[in-house]
C-alpha cells in the first residue's frame, strides 16, 4: 500500500506547488486575457477558447489545477466583461471532471489505476484515449445547449494584465508547458512534477521569497487521501469486495460505471475508486469503466469530487451563487449522456 500511495503524494504536493505558484506568476491571469483577445469580441469564441484552456490544465496538471484556479480567472473575466458566469462556472467544473480521463496525471484515481494497468501489461493511454475525447466533445455539446442563449453575445476586450516579474512569468510558462511531455513520456509522474517543483520555488525564492509559504502544501488533502486509503483498506478487508461485486456485475461495463458512479456521488470519487478497484482490476477496459464512472459520473452532487467542492468555495468567494439544486439539475442532463457515450467509446 505505501508503494502506491507514497508516488501519489508526492505528484499531488509537487503538482500544487507548481499550480500555485504559477497562478501567482500570472500565467493563467494572461492565458485568460489572451484568450479574451483571439476571440476578438465574440463569447462563443472566448468559450470555445476556455474550454481549450480547461480542458488543457485538466489533462496536463490534473483537475483540481482546473477547477481551484481557472475558475476564479474566468469569473473574474466573465463580471469584467459583463458575460453571464455561469457558462464558464459550469465549463471548468464539467471540464475538469470529464477531461481526466486522458492520461494518468489528470486525476488521482487515475495514478492509482496506473499500478493494475501496469500489472495487465497494458498502457494506460491505448486504453483511455477514445472514451476521454468521447467525454470532452458529449461535455462541449452539453454545454453549449445549456447555455445557447449565452453564446451570441459580444463584449469589449480588456486591458494586458500587469506582469510584475517577466522572469518568474516566462519560468512558469515554461515549467507549465515541458510537464506535458514529461507527463507521457513513461517516467514515473512523481520525478517530474518534483523537478518542476523544485525549478519554481528556486526561482521564487531568488525573485519573490515572500511567495513561499508553507500554505502552498496541500496538506489537509493529503491527510484526506491517506484517511481514505485506511478506511477503504478496512472495508475492504471486512466484506466490501463480495457486496460491491455482486452489485457492479462482472460482465456489462456500463453497469459497472453506473454503479461507480453511484458510489462517487454518495461518498466522493476517490473512496468509490479505491473500493471498487478490486472489481474492476482483471481487465484493462473494467479498469477503464471504473474509472469513467468515478471521474465522469461524479457530477451530480456538489460533494461527488473534492475538486468540485474546491470550485464551489471558488465561485463563492467570486459571488457566483451555485445551489446543490443547480448543480444536481444540470448534472442530471450531462452525467447519463457522458458516461454511456465514453463507455461505448471503449470500442474494445
Amino acid at each position: 500500500m505505501v508503494e502506491r500511495i507514497a508516488p501519489v503524494l508526492v505528484f499531488l504536493i509537487a503538482v500544487t506547488v507548481i499550480a500555485e505558484l504559477a497562478d501567482q506568476a500570472k500565467v493563467f491571469d494572461v492565458a485568460a486575457r489572451e484568450a479574451a483577445h483571439l476571440a476578438r469580441g465574440r463569447v462563443w469564441r472566448l468559450w470555445l477558447l476556455v474550454v481549450a484552456l480547461a480542458t488543457g490544465l485538466t489533462i496536463v496538471l490534473s483537475l483540481d489545477t482546473c477547477a481551484v484556479l481557472l475558475t476564479p480567472v474566468v469569473l473574474s473575466m466573465a463580471r469584467q466583461l459583463n458575460i453571464p458566469p455561469k457558462l464558464f462556472a459550469f465549463t471548468t467544473v464539467w471540464l475538469a471532471g470529464t477531461a481526466s480521463l486522458l492520461l494518468p496525471v489528470s486525476n488521482l484515481t487515475n495514478l492509482l489505476a496506473v499500478h493494475p494497468f501496469r500489472e495487465l501489461n497494458v498502457s494506460y493511454l491505448s486504453v483511455s484515449w477514445r472514451p476521454a475525447i468521447a467525454s470532452i466533445v458529449i461535455t462541449v455539446l452539453v454545454l453549449a445547449a445549456l447555455f445557447h442563449r449565452d453564446l451570441p453575445r459580444k463584449y469589449d476586450v480588456p486591458a494586458t494584465p500587469h506582469v510584475e516579474d517577466k522572469v518568474l512569468f516566462w519560468g512558469a510558462t515554461a515549467v507549465c508547458v515541458l510537464l506535458g511531455p514529461a507527463f507521457v513520456s513513461g517516467v514515473q509522474v512523481a520525478y517530474p512534477a518534483t523537478i518542476g517543483a523544485l525549478i519554481l520555488a528556486g526561482l521564487f525564492a531568488v525573485r519573490r521569497r515572500s511567495a513561499l509559504r508553507w500554505s502552498l502544501l496541500p496538506v489537509k488533502l493529503v491527510v484526506t487521501v491517506v484517511v481514505l486509503f485506511t478506511v477503504v483498506g478496512f472495508l475492504s478487508s471486512h466484506g466490501l469486495e463480495d457486496v460491491l461485486r455482486r452489485v457492479a456485475g462482472t460482465t456489462s461495463e456500463l453497469r459497472l460505471s453506473a454503479t461507480a458512479a453511484v458510489g462517487a456521488n454518495l461518498f466522493d470519487n476517490l473512496p468509490a475508486y479505491l473500493a471498487m478497484e478490486p472489481v474492476a482490476s482483471d481487465s484493462p477496459y473494467r479498469m477503464m469503466a471504473l474509472l469513467i464512472g468515478v471521474n465522469c459520473g461524479c457530477l451530480l452532487t456538489l460533494w461527488g469530487s473534492l475538486a468540485t467542492l474546491l470550485w464551489r468555495a471558488r465561485c463563492d468567494a467570486a459571488g457566483v451563487s451555485i445551489s446543490w439544486w443547480s448543480f444536481l439539475w444540470r448534472g442530471l442532463i450531462l452525467t447519463p449522456l457522458v458516461v454511456a457515450g465514453a463507455v461505448l467509446a471503449l470500442n474494445r
